[in-house]
C-alpha cells in the first residue's frame, strides 16, 4: 500500500494544531492544574514556574509544531513509499 505523503503531511498538522490550540485552552482556563499535569508528565516539580500566554507565542507555536510533525510525518510516508516501491 503506497502513502499519500501530501495528504498525510496535511492530517497530521491539522492534528497538532488541533491539539495545540486545546492545549493553549486547557492552559488558559486552569493554569496551576495544567502546570502540576505537566510536572507529571516530566517527573519534575514546576511549581515554581509560570504559564506565558500571548497571541504571538500561540501563533507561533502553532505553526511550528504543526509544521514540524507534519514534515515528520511526510518524510515517514516518503521513507515508507521507497522502502515499498517494489512490492505490488
Amino acid at each position: 500500500m503506497k502513502l499519500n505523503a501530501n495528504k498525510l503531511f496535511i492530517a497530521v498538522s491539522l492534528t497538532v494544531a488541533i491539539g495545540w490550540l486545546v492545549c493553549v485552552a486547557l492552559v488558559g482556563f486552569a493554569p496551576g492544574s495544567m502546570m502540576t499535569m505537566s510536572g507529571h508528565m516530566m517527573h519534575s516539580d514546576f511549581h515554581g514556574m509560570s504559564w506565558t500566554l500571548n497571541m504571538t507565542g500561540i501563533v507561533a507555536g502553532l505553526f511550528i509544531w504543526s509544521l514540524s510533525a507534519g514534515a515528520l510525518a511526510w518524510l515517514a510516508a516518503t521513507i515508507y513509499n521507497f522502502l515499498h516501491k517494489d512490492e505490488t
